[in-house]
């Protein structure tokens, strides 16, 4: 499966040199540890940093321009003991849009438990099929969440690949009793139940659908032909709003709207009157909390 290339074709004399996939910049807030020699945050940030960026995580050839971007924000809120860290994790994904200098939040995900024993100069190591360690689990996890994002909104369910090995980190990670791999019925902001919603479900799995007309169909193609992108910006939203009827509330829905929400409000700025107000009273439906803004969109 080739990634469709959004810049265009790029055109070099000699020769091409390729690029892992993620350039994903890693943050490590550690106000709230109280630990006063930083160092090993530093080294921590700059192991984590190299796991996702240093390796190939796909077949496919990525230029250096192409690599996904993203960032992770890992904040420490405990150290029980020496080497032992609880953290929460925030993930963002983004996109650049087509013939524009304009980079669109993709994913924006709160991971809430996390907890880990991390070493100075700890080698980080992976295997798809087997739970080795809760750092690793969760920065391979992660990296997958994030890959096949980034190929849903390029190819119709193009993360297929990606999400499968996502699903597979869970169920091995399932074994360690750590907070976050299990189907808990309290907390569904977890890791079991995005990659459930995102990859298991039949109806949230309809949201995938969305990314890709939202973004392919719509986005990338607002300079040429704005009446076709809103309208399928706007079907992007009908499928959203159809899967939260369904079933509300799902983890995959919110961080649809996470990622998305203020985007929404100022893309459909220009768009028709018919456009807008079908779009808000959706959005309402799907996404209360940020009525305000949307009721904005019947008023310009």
């Amino acid at each position: 499966m080739k990634r469709i290339l959004l810049v265009g074709i790029l055109l070099f004399l000699g020769e091409i040199s390729w690029a892992q996939e993620l350039n994903f910049t890693v943050t490590i807030n550690a106000e709230r540890s109280r630990i006063q020699n930083t160092d090993v945050f530093n080294q921590m940030q700059a192991s984590f940093e190299q796991f996702l960026n240093g390796r190939s995580w796909t077949d496919d050839e990525f230029r250096p321009e192409e690599r996904i971007r993203g960032n992770m924000l890992i904040t420490i809120n405990d150290v029980p003991q020496v080497g032992s860290y609880n953290a929460t994790v925030q993930v963002q994904v983004l996109r650049p849009i087509y013939g524009t200098n304009y980079e669109s939040l993709i994913f924006n995900f709160a991971d809430r438990n996390w907890n880990f024993q991390y070493l100075d100069s700890q080698p980080l190591e992976f295997n798809r099929f087997t739970y080795l360690n809760n750092i690793t689990s969760l920065l391979a996890y992660y990296a997958h969440i994030a890959l096949g994002i980034d190929y849903d909104t390029f190819e119709s369910r193009g993360g297929d690949p990606f999400f499968e090995v996502a699903n597979d980190i869970v169920n091995n990670a399932q074994q360690s009793g750590r907070t976050g791999w299990g189907q808990s019925n309290t907390d569904r902001r977890n890791r079991y139940w995005l990659i459930n919603d995102i990859y298991i479900s039949s109806v949230y799995g309809k949201i995938r659908d969305a990314y890709y007309l939202y973004h392919r169909q719509g986005m990338d193609i607002l300079l040429v032909d704005q009446e076709k992108a809103y309208g399928n910006i706007l079907e992007a939203i009908r499928i959203l709003a159809e899967a939260n009827k369904t079933q509300p509330n799902g983890i995959f829905t919110i961080s649809f709207m996470d990622a998305k929400s203020d985007e929404i409000a100022q893309v459909l700025k220009n768009a028709s009157f018919e456009i807008r107000s079908e779009a808000v009273e959706l959005l309402l439906e799907v996404d209360p909390n940020n009525a305000r803004k949307y009721n904005d969109l019947l008023e310009s």
